[in-house]
């Protein structure tokens, strides 16, 4: 299921704007401490590294990802969930507006 709404969050107002506008994402802190940022990348294709293990979460639109160290890409759609490993890398391609919640594992 699809994450609508977070509840008995903190919002950093200022937002991340990564990849000359092309990411645009709001770090969000819940009540017990946890961290996230939820977000939007428009058509492109980007290269992300990671310091922490990710989940992404897909809440609309879709993409394709490839992690570091594999050639193949793979789709994923609203509602679907991709794992993405500490200190690496991972491929994202769009072509429509996808929006997504990062969880930081």
């Amino acid at each position: 299921m699809t994450t609508e709404k977070i509840n008995n969050i903190s919002v950093i107002t200022r937002a991340n704007v990564y990849f000359d506008g092309k990411c645009v994402s709001h770090g969000v802190i819940l009540s017990d401490g946890t961290k996230k940022s939820v977000g939007v990348i428009l058509p492109a294709t980007l290269t992300f590294n990671t310091d922490a293990a990710e989940i992404m979460e897909g809440v609309a639109g879709s993409c394709e990802y490839r992690l570091a160290g594999t050639d193949n890409w793979v789709k994923a759609s609203a509602g679907e969930k991709f794992s993405v490993p500490g200190h690496s890398r991972f491929d994202i391609r769009v072509t429509d507006a996808y929006h997504y919640i990062c969880h930081y594992a």
